[in-house]
């Protein structure tokens, strides 16, 4: 398994992923959808990055980091394959945009629901502690903020 940087030819699977695993836990928002349709111009085309775990041409699992502030990226849009779930794939994504953040010199954050307790577990895991979320939030479904200092 290696992570790379996004490819056209991944741009379906960041969008499948992402639409599964909302579908399997919430629903998807309206701004889910727009984004997931538009990486380039949502994520990429603004200094935003998306990463892929892929083997033998594969896709697994996808995440993002989209510019959050000039000293942040949101940490957004890990999905990974059902079939793969439970594989540490998130983890290696994590650790991927943890390292790879750290040399940009940026904090991450994110948004969730207390709902993934699993995920919520894993973020405290690496570092990350909760911070009021606010109430311009873009994302309906969340009740929990999280940033990680490096």
């Amino acid at each position: 398994m290696e992570i790379v940087s996004f490819q056209p030819a991944y741009a379906k699977a960041f969008y499948d992923l992402n639409i599964e695993w909302l579908e399997h836990y919430f629903y998807v928002e309206d701004y889910d959808r727009e984004v997931l349709s538009k990486p380039k111009q949502y994520i990429l085309n603004r200094n935003g990055h998306i990463f892929f775990a892929v083997e033998e041409g594969i896709v697994y699992g996808t995440v993002a980091l989209m510019p959050h502030d000039e000293n942040s990226f949101e940490l957004t849009k890990m999905a990974v394959l059902p079939e793969a779930r439970g594989k540490y794939l998130g983890h290696e994504l994590m650790k991927h945009c943890i390292s790879f953040s750290r040399k940009e010199g940026k904090n991450l954050m994110l948004y969730s629901n207390t709902l993934l307790e699993n995920a919520i577990h894993i973020y405290r895991k690496f570092g990350f502690v909760e911070v009021p979320v606010e109430t311009n939030s873009p994302y309906k479904r969340c009740n929990i903020k999280m940033t990680l200092t490096l």
